[in-house]
């Protein structure tokens, strides 16, 4: 039987968890990849494009940003609900991390590799703290108890 009062709040919760991911991500992703950093990454020998499709980074943050908004509540059983959302977007994060950092470094001629894997801990660490106070910040001590 669904309690729909709660069953409302979990659905705004995720929905703005979602949302909150991707604002903060996108807002964080953009002039860092795009503006600030976008020669250093091509000088490493990064895979840059001149024109990026942004849109397709848009999607990746949506799907993620769906992915960890529904997770989280399984995680999350009480104590700081913005330390524990930090927590769990870093593990997250680490995740998304192998993929981005190591794997790309893995595949393409970057060099040095070294420089890359710097830039790259300090973007990503900055967007998984952000986005995981954000996350924790929204579902509260209430998911605890639901």
């Amino acid at each position: 039987m669904l309690n729909y009062p709660e069953d409302i709040r979990s659905m705004k919760r995720f929905a703005l968890a979602t949302l909150s991911y991707f604002v903060i991500t996108l807002l964080w992703a953009y002039p860092w990849h795009i503006i600030w950093f976008h020669e250093r990454y091509a000088e490493l020998g990064a895979i840059t494009r001149a024109e990026p499709i942004v849109p397709l980074g848009m999607v990746a943050i949506i799907i993620q940003g769906v992915v960890i908004a529904y997770l989280y509540p399984f995680y999350y059983r009480g104590g700081n609900p913005v330390l524990a959302g930090i927590k769990f977007s870093l593990i997250i994060g680490l995740m998304v991390y192998t993929v981005m950092g190591f794997a790309t470094a893995a595949k393409i001629h970057i060099e040095p590799v070294s420089s890359f894997l710097a830039y790259h801990t300090v973007f990503q660490l900055i967007q998984f703290i952000a986005t995981g106070a954000a996350l924790g910040a929204i579902y509260g001590k209430t998911t605890a108890r639901e």
